[in-house]
Parts: C-alpha cells; structure tokens; sequence
C-alpha cells in the first residue's frame, strides 16, 4: 500500500489530523494507496515554512535558482519511465501518452523557466525634458498558492509551480485529491535537487478543507489555479476582499471550424485525436465539432469509421488508445450526459456505453462517443461534459460558423481547418477565444501566453506572463540635475 505524506520544510509528514484519504486506481476501481486528509492545520505549518525560508530565496542569485530549477528537471527526465507509470496508474490514461506527453512537459517546464528567469529584463525610460529616469524592478510577490487539477498532474502542477520559483517565490501547492502520486514524487526529487526547506511545499488533501484554506490564508498573496469554473468563481469571491492576485485557468467547449476547403486527411486524423485524447480529459479538447455542409456527410462518415478503430483498454496495454476515465464520480457525470440525448434533440451516432475491459471489468472505461446535434444552445454544447464525448453540426457559411463558434460561456481555445488564409485571418481575430489554432490542435510553444476569455478564466499561464504574474513591478523614479 502506497503512503503519500504532505511536504513541509523540507521534511515528509503526516496530516495534523492524522486522517487519512483513499487513492484508488481508475483502471481497477481498487485502492492502492493513502494520502494525508489535510487541514488548515497544515497550510498554516506550510505557510510557516515559506515565510521563514522566504528571505533567503527571494535573496539568491538567478544562477543559483537556475541551477535548482535545472536539476529538478534533469532528474524528471531520469526518472521519466517511473514517472509515467505512477502518472497512468493515478489518473487512467494510456502509459504511453504519460511517456509522450505528461512527463516529458512537466521536466521541460523547469528548463523552460530555468532558462527563462535569466533572460526576464524590466523597462527603464528617459524624460529628458524633465530631466528624470525611471526603471521598472520586478520583485517577488512573497509566498503564493498554486492550485493544481487531476487531468494532467504532474504537467500542470509544474506548470504553475516552476515559474514561481523562478521568480523568488516560497510556494504553497495543492495537488487534486484524485491523483496525487507524482506531486509527492516530484517532492522527493526537489529535496535530491538541493532546493532548499520551505521553499516549496505541498499539501494533500480535499478542496474545501485544503484549497479553501490556502485561498482564505492573509499571508498568501496570490494564487494560481488550473480547475472547473464553478470552483474558479468560488476562489474569486474569497480572494478578492484580501487583494490577492488571480490567475484562474478555467473550463472549456471549444469549437473545431472544418472548412471544404481543409487538408481532409490531416484534419480527420487530428480531429480524432483532439476529441479523444486523454479519454476528452483535456481542457482543450475540441468538443463542438462544426462542419462546412457540403462536406458534413461525408466527414460524418469517415469520423466515425475512425473512431470506430479506437481501442478503450487498460493504460498499460500499448494497443490502448483511451484508458480509464479519472474516478468513478467522473464517469457518471460523463454518462448523464449522454443519457440526456433524447431530451435534446440529438442523435447518437456512435458510443455511449461503458466499456468491459478483461480483468480490469470495474474500471471506469467509458466509450468515444459522437452525437449529432440540431442545436447550438442545447445543454450537449453549452456545458462541458470533460471525457470522452463530442458533438457534430453541419453550418452553410463563415457567418454561420463563427456565429456557432462564439456563441458559448467559453473562450479557451478553437481550431480552425481552411488552407484559405484569408479566412483564417478573418476568423482568427474574430474568434471569442484565448488560444486558435489553424490547421493543426495542441501546438503548444512554451514562450507562448496561455489562457481564455469569458468564463474560460482570468489572466495568461505561460513564457513571461507567467513571470509577469508571480512578480509585482516597481517603478523608480530619480531626478537629476543636468548641470552641475
């Protein structure tokens, strides 16, 4: 049985309260482990840490934060194959995606922002007419709270906690209560990496006890949060009396525009790939799937003859395409949707069902699922269902399908498929979105800012901004006398 501990000041404890919560394999249904059901009790020894570790880490050199943050990533890289397996195991996806994509990002995050931190300049401006200079220092907020969600562990919670520490922070992390493996993984491999006790340290437990606490806590001054919008909405009412910054990385619906015009077999084959990939568990995954009508009979056609060839099996099978959805909760919030289908004038073309996996009979595997829908506004295309289920619709023109497109609470991210490239300009800016890609989906640069509009969130993730946001700017201003 595996035994996760909180890590604060650098050590491996045990909850305050001494309670401890279930973490149970999704391809299974079985618990394999216990995890610390942690308290404000235990934010408050976290935050204690921080504060003291703070002014000798906001105080480093570049090269030394640098050289911590780098040698974190070297041993992520190291330990990459056990990574991924602990990665499959905790949250149900394939191995081989974990292998690929979720641990590969989270080492690269900590070079990223290894490299970053040296290479991030302020502004200064000369007002010769009034003979001052001013320059613009940017200082460490303090000690901030980084709020991770369970869809890619490992990946997102360095996401966030990397720039962070790359700025001088002290750290205060919340990993979700739903896979919490590779977090207290990546806590052995900070201490092998010689960051120093209290700067960063995590916490497990359940939101409203942990997360709340965290949010709620005066000495924490900002926090950055990957997770659903009712949950970002809450953490926007609790910290707003406090000041504390936000950056809130939220929900999506993102639409999928597929013109005549598209490279029809590059756009199917990314189109399967960008509904389905991590069982449709990816904020970005392109759930509203809008096609030209001249072509929709036929796109229906080969979409699901693809999707067909889609193999749902144990995450560590190679032949797997879809493993397990995240938690057996998850699973039937996916399948009430689908069961909405006849209350909302949809069709189901293909899914629906869960899955039988030998050996593994429950485990929470779930179908690919494709329904046809004759309205935009109907529950299937508003609200984000989060697995493994897109829906499709024919549109006749531009107008049309940037109407559709932008007519969601959402504004994450949308693909548009055209080689017309004025189209795709005109589109590109029109489109109510933080992130559009053309003619390809998941493109992702790290220097690149990261973020939505509308209820997909607040704020940018990535490159500089993500600086930008764990530091607070300083101007200067010092006038001098032109003559002596």
């Amino acid at each position: 049985m595996l035994e996760i501990s909180n890590y604060i000041n650098g050590d491996f404890v045990e909850s305050t309260s001494k309670l401890q919560l279930d973490v149970i394999d999704p391809s299974s249904a079985k618990v394999y482990g216990k995890m610390p059901s942690s308290n404000k009790d235990d934010i408050e020894l976290a935050v204690q840490a921080a504060e003291k570790a703070l002014p000798n880490w906001k105080n480093s050199t570049l090269a030394f934060r640098s050289k911590i943050l780098q040698n974190i990533a070297d041993l992520i890289e190291n330990n990459a194959e056990d990574l991924a397996r602990a990665e499959s195991k905790d949250n149900g996806k394939p191995i081989s995606l974990a292998a690929k994509v979720d641990i590969p990002r989270a080492a690269q995050n900590f070079s990223f922002f290894a490299k970053a931190i040296t290479q991030f300049s302020s502004e200064a401006h000369e007002s010769s007419g009034l003979q001052s200079i001013n320059f613009t220092l940017r200082k460490p907020i303090g000690i901030v709270g980084c709020i991770s969600p369970w869809n890619l562990p490992l990946y997102l919670f360095t996401w966030k906690i990397a720039p962070a520490l790359a700025a001088g922070n002290c750290v205060v992390a919340k990993p979700s209560e739903v896979t919490p493996v590779t977090a207290f993984m990546l806590s052995k491999i900070c201490i092998e990496a010689g960051l120093p006790k209290g700067v960063l340290n995590i916490v497990h437990g359940l939101g409203p006890a942990v997360g709340n606490a965290l949010v709620k806590h005066p000495k924490i001054k900002a926090i950055s949060f990957t997770g659903g919008t009712a949950t970002g909405k809450h953490i926007a009412t609790e910290a707003a009396p406090q000041f504390k910054k936000l950056s809130l990385e939220l929900g999506g619906k993102n639409p999928n525009l597929i013109f005549a015009d598209c490279d029809y077999s590059k756009m199917l084959a990314t189109t399967v790939k960008s509904s389905f990939a991590n069982q449709g568990q990816i904020c970005l995954c392109g759930s509203r799937i809008f096609v030209e009508k001249s072509i929709y009979e036929q796109f229906k056609k080969d979409f699901i003859n693809e999707v067909k060839k889609l193999k749902v099996g144990h995450p560590a099978e190679k032949s797997t395409n879809l493993g397990a959805l995240v938690s057996k909760a998850h699973l039937e919030k996916v399948e009430s949707y689908v069961q909405q289908i006849k209350h909302q004038n949809a069709k189901l073309l293909h899914g629906g069902n869960r899955v039988k996996v030998k050996d593994y009979e429950d485990g929470f595997y779930f179908e690919p699922t494709v329904i046809e829908v004759q309205s935009n506004t109907c529950a299937l295309n508003q609200e984000e269902i989060f697995g493994p289920v897109v829906t499709i619709m024919p549109f006749k023109d531009e107008t049309e399908a940037l109407h559709l497109a932008n007519e969601s609470p959402y504004g994450l991210s949308a693909t548009l498929w055209t080689q017309n490239i004025d189209r795709a300009m005109r589109l590109s800016q029109e489109l109510e979105t933080g992130i559009v890609w053309v003619n390809t989906w998941l493109n992702r640069d790290l220097r690149t800012p990261f973020g939505g509009t509308k209820q997909s969130g607040v704020g940018r993730e990535g490159g500089l901004e993500a600086l930008r946001f764990f530091t607070e700017p300083k101007n200067i201003c010092i006038a001098y006398n032109q003559h002596p």
